[in-house]
This record gives C-alpha cells, structure tokens and sequence, in this order.
C-alpha cells in the first residue's frame, strides 16, 4: 500500500525535544499510512545514539556536517514516496486530529499544494506566523514600520480554513505533486527563508496555500539560539537572499531602500544582542 504522508524532522542538537515530538507524531499518525525521517545535522548531544533504539520504525539520517535546514529537508524528500510531505519542526508537538484534518483536507481540494495549521505558543496563545503574507517590498517597508497587519494576515479568522500566501516551515503539509512540479527547498538558504520563498513558488505554480485551524504546539527558538552572532547573519541573510531572487529587478529606487532597512534591521540586531551580554556580564545573576 503506498504511503499517505512522509514526515521529515530535520534536528540539531535537540535530543529531549525531538523524542517528544517523535512521541505526539506516532500518536498522532495512528490510522495513517505514513513514515517518519529524522534528518541530524551533526549533533553533538547523541540524538540518533540515542533515540534510534526508541524509535526502530524511524529512518534516521546521520549528517557528518551541519548542511542547514533546506539541504537536509531535501535529503528525506528524495528519499520518501509518499503522496504528502509534512516538514516539521523538532520543537513542536503535533495533536493527534491535526494529521487526519490536514490529509482529509488536502485529498479533498486538489488545487491546495500546501497547508499550515494553527500554532500555539508555550503560553497557549496563537503564533501570528501561523499565517503569513509575502514580504513583497511594500508589504516589507510596513513591517519594518511596525505594521504588521498585511504580513501576519490578522484580517482572518483563527477558527476557519482560509488561503493565505506563506506556511510556515515549522509544519509545511505539502502536494508530492506541488514539489515535483515548483521544485524542492532552495538550499541557497541555509536556514530561514526557505519556506517563504517555496510558498512563493507555489503561488506563482498555480498552486493555493491554505491556513487550517488545526492546532500544534511550537516551542519558537527552542531549535536555534537566537543570542548567537551568526543567528543574526544566517536570518538577515536569507532577507537579502530572498529579495535578490524575487525583487532583484525592480528598479534601484525601489529596490535600495529595502536593501539598506535590511542591513540596519541587522544593525540593530546585532547592537540589541551586544547590549544584553553587556548587561548580563556586569550584572550576573545571583543564585
């Protein structure tokens, strides 16, 4: 019988968090034909010494290198047949009717070539990147501003299935059928990026992207540590990454005040951090 859905967990240095989401996919794949690939970019922490003993029905893929987010995702990709991939963050847990309700969703609408669900932050509250809009430049320069109604598209309602424009890459529920057509993640984003710029192509693919009011958990950040200097690289970069591929021929005019808010977003960043540690350091913490 062939497979229903492929799910790839690309994981660095998140042993405890990946076993429990390996533990809410199981659960939550019960009645489904489906596999699960575990793709580790060079962990240091054991995870596939020892999770694999866990997890015998798991296919679990050793990097020797740390390849980034879109090259390891498009290793498990090659190597599944399913009809559905589900790329799915490690620091998240998956609720047991989320897999059905997006299977039984996108076999019902043939024109959907991805979905992405409800996330719920530790708090319980609801992420706004569960839906998204794409940074086209005006939607950009608002967000900059402060304006962040377009991009987190807060105009719909959490409680119905609505297109939206980009899924986020912490739950992409993606067509087989989509992918061979629009291609697999552009592994010029090491990490970040990728998931805005294969939403994108799926639109421009003729493909619909859909937001579902199925519910996960996302520990955000868990899986990376935003107070590293190459955080701040890595995320600006795919910014400027993205723009290139998609805005690089808009005229100069337009395009350069988009290039330097993103160089000064960076800046900013890069002073924000500075000044944390600077703080932490002349005024540590007392047990």
């Amino acid at each position: 019988m062939a497979k229903k859905i492929s799910i790839v967990i690309v994981s660095y240095n998140v042993c405890q968090l990946l076993d429990e989401c390996l533990q809410s996919v199981q659960k939550a794949l019960v009645g489904i034909e489906g596999d699960i690939f575990v793709v580790d970019n060079n962990s240091s922490d054991h995870s596939i010494e020892t999770l694999s003993p866990r997890y015998p029905d798991v296919h679990f893929i050793a990097n020797k290198e740390n390849v980034g987010f879109a090259r390891a995702n498009n290793q498990a990709i090659r190597q599944s047949d399913a009809e559905y991939v589900l790329l799915l963050n490690p620091d998240t847990l998956v609720y047991e009717p989320t897999l059905r309700g997006c299977v039984d969703f996108m076999d019902a609408h043939p024109e959907a070539g991805g979905a992405g669900v409800r996330m719920l932050t530790p708090d319980g509250d609801y992420a706004p990147e569960s839906r998204r809009a794409v940074p086209t430049p005006w939607v950009s320069f608002l967000k900059m501003l402060g304006f962040t109604r377009r991009y987190y598209m807060s105009y719909l309602p959490w409680d119905e299935a609505n297109q939206i424009e980009v899924i986020s890459g912490a739950f992409c529920f993606l067509r087989r059928k989509a992918l061979n057509q629009v291609g697999l993640l552009d592994e010029d984003f090491f990490m970040y990026g990728e998931d805005i710029d294969l939403s994108y192509r799926l639109l421009k693919g003729g493909w619909q992207n859909w937001y579902l009011p199925y519910e996960m958990l996302h520990y955000k950040g868990e899986s990376t540590q935003k107070s590293s200097f190459r955080y701040v690289h890595t995320f600006y970069q795919a910014m400027l990454i993205f723009f290139r591929k998609h805005y690089g021929h808009l005229n100069f005019l337009i395009s350069l005040p988009i290039k330097t808010a993103i160089y000064f977003r960076a800046f900013i960043a890069l002073l924000q951090m500075m000044g944390e540690r600077l703080h932490a350091f002349i005024h540590p913490q007392r047990n």
